[in-house]
């Protein structure tokens, strides 16, 4: 063997280890790369669910939620009775609706979420207003019920809990809850639908005020 080919030989393997080291090495840093953004995302994960728990004991002043059991409207079943001062017939339903639930804040702030009681979690929704006031169902979340007395105004919005929608995609309901006034945003599954709904509660609105002030 020449020397020639020694040396060919011989560059040739040291060439085949740097290579077959430098894909250890990209295979140890892809590791570490990965490892470490399954540790930030589980930090961001984390210091996301402190500050929500941290924001529901802050509004730990809210009473719990009105709930009137019927057969459209439960907390959590059991067939309980109405709270006080709640009617056990609500009267035929004005107006009904499917769709989502996207948030409560403090009235006028929508960026300043509730989430207390649940209000915080987002999820499907069936709207059912009547005489009495307006029943939220929520599967998969607490239900709770609006009762005419405590609904304040009825807008269309776009934004609410950091949800940003379309101009009048939303259906802001302004309602009081213990000290507090709550914006509750809905959405329709057919978006047209939120007129009617704005002028119903605030025609419903007006009388109340109307009857109260005799």
């Amino acid at each position: 063997m020449t020397p020639a080919t020694l040396l060919a030989n011989g560059l040739a393997t040291g060439l085949a280890a740097e290579k077959k080291s430098a894909e250890v090495t990209d295979w140890a840093a892809r590791v570490g790369w990965l490892v470490g953004l399954a540790l930030f995302v589980a930090l961001v994960y984390w210091l996301m669910r402190e500050g929500w728990k941290w924001r529901g004991t802050l509004q730990g002043d809210l009473p719990e939620l009105p709930a009137r059991p019927s057969p459209t409207t439960t907390l959590n079943g059991g067939g309980k009775p109405p709270l006080h001062g709640m009617p056990d017939d609500p009267g035929p339903a004005r107006l009904g609706m499917s769709g989502r639930y996207h948030g409560s804040t403090t009235a006028g702030q929508w960026l300043d979420r509730i989430v207390a009681h649940g209000l915080g979690a987002r999820s499907r929704v069936e709207l059912t207003l009547t005489d009495a006031g307006l029943d939220v169902v929520r599967p998969g979340a607490t239900d709770f019920f609006i009762p005419r007395e405590a609904l304040r105004e009825a807008v269309l919005g776009k934004g609410i809990a950091g949800k940003v929608l379309t101009e009048g995609g939303l259906l802001v309901v302004t309602w009081a809850h213990g000290e507090r006034l709550i914006d509750s945003g809905f959405r329709s599954d057919h978006a047209a639908e939120h007129t009617d709904w704005v002028d119903t509660i605030n025609a419903m609105i007006n009388k109340t005020e109307t009857e109260g002030a005799r």
